[in-house]
């Protein structure tokens, strides 16, 4: 029989950490990694036709701004705009 596959585990794989630990870095990678995750799929859509550039653009410059919002938040302050 079949494992069921949820939905949110297969479109956004985590891939394990594998940095010196400590938590800030460990939930920055999360952040990372979905930020990859989702500014690829942005890509895709656009390449597809089902969004302009305009509109790729303006989402991937709100989760830039959310991934360095995260970054500060964490206590690195040195990220270069």
């Amino acid at each position: 029989m079949l494992e069921e596959i949820d939905k949110h585990d297969f479109l956004y794989q985590k891939r394990t950490y594998r940095g010196q630990f400590n938590p800030a870095a460990l939930l920055f990678n999360a952040n990372l990694q979905e930020f990859a995750t989702r500014v690829s799929y942005i890509s895709n859509l656009q390449t597809l036709g089902k969004l302009s550039p305009a509109e790729s653009y303006e989402q991937i410059d709100a989760l830039w701004n959310q991934l360095k919002s995260s970054y500060s938040s964490l206590g690195y302050n040195n990220l270069e705009n």
